[in-house]
Formats: C-alpha cells, structure tokens, sequence
C-alpha cells in the first residue's frame, strides 16, 4: 500500500461507520458517486445472504414453514418502510423495481384515467428524466399538457412561477424533493400546500432525499411519495411507492398476473386490495429484506448523527472545492443536500471523470439524467461528487489535490 493510501486510510479511521462497508477493504478507494448508487454495508449483505440462504420461498400462497418465514419477511420490510416514511398502514406502502416504476405506477394507474384534453401536469425544471418522461407518455396518450415551473440561477425553484402555474386544468403536480443533478433541497411542505389549495394531488421523487433527510410524508401532506432501495445503502431492483390508501383504493391495478388477484375466470377477474393489487408476479423477495435491513442499519445510528456527519462535510467540501481556480458550481441553493456538480474552465466534465478514475476515484460525468437541467444552465455536462455515509474529509482532499494534479496536466 502506498503511502499515500495509508495516510487516508488513518484519516478515515475517524468515520465510525466506514468499516461497516466491505467495499472499502480498498483503502486507495474514494466512493464520490453515491447519488447513482451507495454502496452497502455488511449488515445488508448478510441479511440478504442468510434469507436467500435459509429462509427463501415464495410468498403469501405457501403454509409450509418456509413460505410462512418468507411472507413474515417480506411483510415485515414493508412495516419498515411504513415506519421509515411515517405512513398511517402498511397498506399505503406498494414495493416496486425503484423510483422510476414507482413513478410510472402513478402515471399509468392514477393520472392516465383522468387526464384528457386540456388537463395539466405540473413538474419542475429540475426534474430527473424518470420524473418527467413518464408524464410526457401519458400527455401523449391522453392529450393532456405538461406544464414546467422554473428554476432560478442558485438552483432552487421559483415558488411564485409554481404557484401560478397551479391551476383548474392542473390533475397532478410531481417535484423532486432533492434535485439529483443540483442537490436543492425543494421546500415540499410548502409546495404541497400550495397545490393542495388547488385541489391538486402531489407526488415527491425522494430517490435523492431518503439517504440524507428524515421523512415524513405525513407531515409534508403528500399523495404520492417514492424512492428506491440501491441509493439507501440497500440492494438494487427494489424500492416503494407510498401512496394516501384512498387513492390506492380507487386505483386500478397497472400489471396484471399472479398474487394481486382475488378470483380469476374467463369472464371476469376480481382484484385484492392495495397494495397487493399493484404487486403482480414474485417480487423482489430477498431485496424487500434487504431494504429493511438497510432501514434498520440507517434508524440504529440515528438521523441526528447522519445529519450532524453530512453537514460538517459538506461544509467542507464547499470551502475545499471552492478554493480550486476554475470551479464553477452549478447549482447554489441555499439549502442542498449531498452533492456537488460542477465545471472546470478548460476541461471537459466527461475529462474530468476518466481523470479522476485512473486515481480511483469515482464521481459521475454526464448529464445525469437531467438534461433539461443542462440546458437551463447552459453546460453540455456536469462532474458530480455526491456524499454518503461513508465518506470522510480524506475524501474531499483526495478529490481537491486531484483535480488541482489534472488542472496542471491539461494547463488549465
């Protein structure tokens, strides 16, 4: 090992919670690209392991004992999904692939049947592609019209701009609740109440927001609440959709196959009650386990202790990243949450990233999913570094004398 690598790894030493994380076993390793996907603890792994191990059957159709453990299992997962959302039941709680067919659940299940011509959906400027292409889909099919609220300079969304875009003809509004490519913490209480006013039903991406904030969706007032597990140190091919138990009631199935019916026939089938109606074939069984493994993981160090950890690095890694000659941030709300995307005088985001890898540190180059974002600030890209559990100063200095190494290799 280097010397380098191992004065890092001392410095690391300092994060209780790295060691907790098998990946790291690399000590040269500088993981900046949790906003794509976290890694996961062994705690998770294990949980994983050992169900698929000794306790793996299908659910809720089996009374052998295996079955039995299996339905105890998954059911439980979804009581800590509950619990970690703040909603009333566990019937409110429907597991998905992710965020993105949680998002299409809706747009298929609950917005398609009531839009027709002249009706709107609002989203924001800041949107992830996941929550903007399903809504373009069902304009598309039912002749509905997508409206999009601004976004300022430093990143955050106009609220005068969304609020008179709220409207008669508006069916649904859907936002981030933490933009993915900027890292703006959205004011989603209050956006709520602003669309509520209209009578218009909300739904919140919270992909980016369940890894650094504490949520409660009962308390920000929400129809419609989604995540997915891979960015909450849990497995991937697994995530949820909260949705209020009067709309799941009234909605139809969106799939259709096994385990989410009542009574089949030729003439006619009759469907179960939410959330099952919208859980059709085997679902991701194991991965359910493992996101409440990592619900656990997460609520066993507590929100004040995560909260207090990010914070005190991303103050630092502004102050650290701010001092590099050249960097421009995109995105500078007052309030954000886990990421930093910027741009390097000279050199190409897409450079920056295979750059940095050959030092072996990953940070995301691209457009990341939000190219609307992109063109509002007018950048082809940007090189995002995104924080997690995990991270520690090291791993700012690392990504800062890196930079500084590949600003003198390009003379820029």
């Amino acid at each position: 090992m280097s010397q380098a690598a191992l004065n890092r790894d001392r410095t690391r030493s300092a994060n209780p919670w790295r060691g907790d994380f098998p990946v790291f076993a690399d000590a040269s390793l500088v993981y900046l690209d949790s906003a794509a996907s976290a890694q996961k603890p062994a705690v998770v792994l294990e949980a994983m392991r050992e169900f698929a191990a000794h306790s793996y059957a299908n659910i809720h159709r089996g009374v052998y004992r295996l079955s039995e453990q299996a339905t105890a299992a998954y059911e439980g997962a979804r009581g800590k999904v509950r619990a970690f959302l703040g909603a009333a039941s566990a019937r409110e709680i429907v597991f998905t692939r992710g965020a993105t067919e949680a998002v299409n659940l809706v747009a298929n299940s609950f917005a398609r049947p009531r839009l027709g011509p002249g009706d709107e959906i609002l989203i924001t400027h800041m949107e992830h592609h996941a929550n903007i292409v399903p809504w373009q889909m069902v304009c598309g099919q039912t002749g509905a019209t997508l409206k999009v609220a601004p976004v300022t300079d430093t990143g955050e969304v106009d609220l005068d701009a969304f609020a008179a875009l709220l409207g008669e003809q508006t069916r649904l509004a859907a936002f981030a609740h933490v933009s993915n490519a900027l890292g703006t913490v959205n004011p989603v209480q209050e956006m709520t109440a602003l669309a509520h006013a209209h009578g218009v039903p909300v739904l919140i991406d919270g992909a980016q927001a369940v890894p650094h904030l504490p949520v409660d969706v009962r308390g920000i007032g929400c129809d419609f609440y989604v995540f997915s597990g891979h960015k909450l140190y849990g497995p991937d091919g697994i995530g949820a959709l909260y949705g209020k138990a009067e709309h799941l009631e009234a909605m139809p199935p969106w799939q259709g196959g096994g385990d989410m019916i009542l009574s089949v026939s030729f003439d006619k089938t009759l469907y179960a009650e939410a959330p099952q109606k919208f859980e059709a074939g085997t679902p991701h069984i194991t991965g359910a386990v493992g996101l409440g493994a990592a619900i656990d993981y997460l609520e066993g160090i507590g929100w004040d202790a995560i909260t207090a950890h990010q914070q005190e690095l991303q103050a630092y890694a502004a102050e650290v990243l701010g001092g590099i000659g050249g960097l421009k941030l995109v995105g500078t709300a007052a309030r954000r949450a886990g990421l930093f995307s910027f741009v390097i005088d000279g050199i190409h985001p897409h450079d920056v990233g295979t750059f940095l890898a050959a030092e072996n540190i990953a940070v995301r180059s691209g457009h990341h999913c939000a190219q609307p974002v992109m063109e509002r600030f007018g950048v082809p890209a940007t090189t995002r570094a995104s924080l997690g559990l995990y991270n520690t100063r090291s791993d700012v200095d690392a990504l800062a004398a890196a930079l500084r190494r590949m600003k003198e290799f390009f003379g820029a």
